[in-house]
């Protein structure tokens, strides 16, 4: 379960929260406290950190008090605990202390897997906070994000927000708040370069979308401000290749109804609508080219080449020459 789906009634004496995002992992922490208060304003809260702790001591801090108060008990870096914790963990986990909720906080993979597997037989209430890694992973937390804060985000502003702040979680719930805040909750594209003017405007974003319409000196300026601002290559890289294989991907698929390509071609409306208008300028050789030049960057970005500086202008202008070619 994600932190997002729990409602407000009393959490479950024993919980697990697993993954290595951060920020998710703590929102999870805080919730269960908020509804653990939501019973019991006067919940004591305790953190530890699982190798700092013996197993004595965490049968002292999970024992009922003589005047019975709540407490929640967060074992931070779970995946630490060593064989003696562990089976300090599992004894309480088969019969929690009334009064008492144990949080066991792990970052998932191999290390230390034996306090989940515990506490899931245990029958612990678990929240999965697994490292947000793909594009429309990070695109669905923005939108919840923007929700969370009461606003509401249109399609074609997700990316650019996203390719503005980076794929760091914090600065993207950061920057979502803020922009709901001072947007009165409606979020637009505009309203997102407005914002982040000089930065959005230099992403890969904007260096793919001026390639791809053929626009000559606004390719290059956009490319030349992206590396003076320090846009990785890599990212450069991946949008322009993302751009030319959305366009192949939508000119093969013909002038459908872009909701019903949605599915067959693993992309939203939007997008499949802005690509069918873009892909009349191009023929399927000229496609065939620049999906060469981007495959050749990729590689070259990724070490192939000495000078990826370069090698980009030199996909930018391949692309661009492309398109061109009647």
């Amino acid at each position: 379960m994600s932190p997002a789906a729990r409602d407000d009634g009393p959490p479950a004496q024993l919980q697990l929260v697993v993954g290595e995002e951060e920020l998710l992992a703590e929102r999870a922490v805080e919730d269960i406290v908020r509804r653990c208060r939501t019973q019991d304003p006067d919940v004591e809260l305790r953190r530890i950190r699982t190798s700092d702790i013996a197993p004595g001591e965490l049968a002292g801090l999970l024992s009922p008090s003589l005047f019975a108060e709540a407490r929640v008990i967060v074992l931070m870096a779970a995946h630490e605990a060593n064989k003696d914790l562990t089976a300090a963990i599992a004894a309480y986990a088969k019969d929690p202390a009334p009064g008492i909720v144990l949080v066991a906080q792990h970052a998932g993979g191999a290390r230390g897997k034996a306090v989940v597997d515990l506490m899931r037989k245990a029958g612990a209430e678990t929240t999965d906070c697994a490292r947000i890694t793909r594009p429309e992973q990070r695109a669905d937390f923005v939108r919840a994000e923007v929700r969370r804060h009461g606003g509401s985000i249109t399609p074609d502003a997700v990316p650019v927000l996203v390719e503005a702040v980076g794929s760091d979680l914090r600065e993207l719930a950061a920057a979502a708040g803020q922009l709901v805040a001072d947007t009165g909750g409606r979020v637009d594209e505009h309203g997102v370069r407005q914002y982040y003017r000089g930065r959005a405007e230099s992403t890969g974003f904007a260096v793919a979308d001026a390639t791809i319409a053929g626009d000559r000196p606004g390719a290059l300026e956009a490319l030349r401000w992206a590396l003076v601002i320090g846009t990785p290559h890599v990212l450069i890289a991946d949008a322009l290749a993302d751009a030319v294989r959305t366009l192949a991907k939508v000119g093969s698929a013909g002038r459908g109804d872009p909701n019903r390509l949605a599915g067959e071609l693993g992309m939203p409306p939007w997008k499949i609508r802005k690509a069918q208008g873009q892909v009349r300028a191009w023929r399927p050789e000229t496609l065939a080219v620049a999906v060469a030049a981007t495959a050749r960057v990729n590689a070259d970005v990724k070490g192939a080449s000495p000078d990826p500086a370069y090698a980009l202008e030199r996909a930018v202008l391949a692309v661009l020459d492309a398109r061109a070619t009647r």
